[in-house]
């Protein structure tokens, strides 16, 4: 499944800098003026995960296929585009279609990269984007929750709950919070509140990017983002957007020779991979055999016909049963013929809750 992020953030902070680096093309522009990205770029990245090369290593796989990520590229939103200020609601309407929104900062100071406010400070950044989209969000429930109001007067079950859910989001945002504040009474509430595709309803994973010298530990800027992130629930990263950019292009064996002299274990992309799956309770499922080996993605709290059904409807619809090996036992055992002799190959029906490495092989009939 993966997941899409879009990013955003003011002009120039490094956007497409960044979504070029983590997705190693050269798909956005990179320019120093605003809205040189003018439509909503979008790139997979192959989610990295050491312990796919092990299983692959063990069961002589074939074929290694990673899980992917998504990455949309959103043009520079500024104040007023919610109401239709620099290239307007279009790209609210980007932000719609994606999980989570990785919102950029700059944490820098450079006088050749002007800021459209001709001051560094990304706590006021942030609140130019937040406002944004909670003014979209505001238009749009002021118009939706006295509708169904309306419905539900008549005695419409389904109207009753939107304008109950919708309501608490409308007040939250009357009071300058952001929707995914709400807090669903139930299931039908919660389905309701997600197909409403509230902006400031998605989770939000805050991208300090730094300078060269600060990445290793950040700098001032980046721990005020950081504390604002801790008080929102929210997740923060520091990346350095122009680190990531040197790293495209380097093997393997240059790429940890360059970081290790800059103090860091990891790329700027596993940090924030690393982090958007906690921030959306993302887990990863494996199935190994001689042909390939491959990773999946899962919400947390799946069972076992949900993480089928990730590889396909009809072994959702058609479950049996999943044949599970814990990753450790896996490992440590020597692969699925050491498992099963082991007794750590275990058969689970549909009740089966999935867990973070597990490796799977579903029986299904459809």
């Amino acid at each position: 499944m993966g997941f899409r992020c879009g990013i955003v953030g003011l002009p120039n902070v490094g956007k497409s800098t960044l979504f070029n680096a983590l997705t190693e093309t050269q798909a956005a522009q990179a320019a120093n003026y605003p809205f040189c990205t003018i439509e909503p770029n979008v790139g997979q990245v192959a989610v990295p995960d050491d312990r796919l090369d092990r299983l692959a290593a063990i069961s002589g796989s074939a074929k290694i296929i990673p899980t992917q990520l998504g990455f949309v590229d959103i043009a520079g939103l500024v104040k007023g585009a919610s109401k239709g200020e620099g290239l307007g609601n279009q790209f609210l309407g980007n932000i719609r279609e994606v999980d989570a929104i990785v919102h950029v900062l700059r944490c820098f100071e450079d006088d050749d990269v002007q800021h459209v406010a001709n001051t560094v400070d990304p706590i006021a950044d942030a609140e130019v984007v937040e406002t944004e989209l909670m003014l979209s969000d505001l238009d749009s429930l002021e118009k939706r929750v006295p509708a169904a109001q309306k419905r539900a007067t008549g005695g419409d079950k389904e109207a009753k709950a939107l304008a109950s859910v919708l309501g608490q989001a409308l007040d939250l945002l009357r009071q300058g919070k952001p929707a995914r504040l709400t807090q669903p009474k139930d299931d039908e509430e919660a389905q309701l509140f997600a197909q409403a595709q509230l902006l400031t309803a998605k989770p939000v994973l805050y991208v300090c990017n730094v300078a060269e010298e600060d990445a290793a530990s950040g700098n001032a800027l980046s721990a005020k983002v950081f504390e604002k992130a801790q008080a929102e629930g929210a997740q923060a990263v520091v990346v350095s957007a122009a680190i990531e950019a040197e790293l495209v292009g380097m093997d393997a064996g240059e790429r940890e020779e360059y970081l290790a002299s800059l103090g860091l274990e990891e790329t700027g992309l596993t940090r924030v991979i690393r982090a958007g799956y906690e921030l959306l309770d993302l887990q990863t499922f494996f199935t190994v055999g001689p042909k390939e080996a491959r990773a999946w993605t899962f919400h947390k709290g799946a069972k076992a016909p949900q993480a089928a059904g990730e590889i396909h409807t009809d072994f959702e619809r058609g479950f049996i049963r999943a044949e599970t090996i814990a990753f450790d036992d896996y490992v440590t055992l020597g692969g699925e013929s050491g498992a099963r002799e082991a007794g750590r190959l275990r058969q689970e029906g549909k009740e089966y809750l999935v867990q973070d490495g597990d490796v799977l092989h579903f029986k299904f009939n459809v």
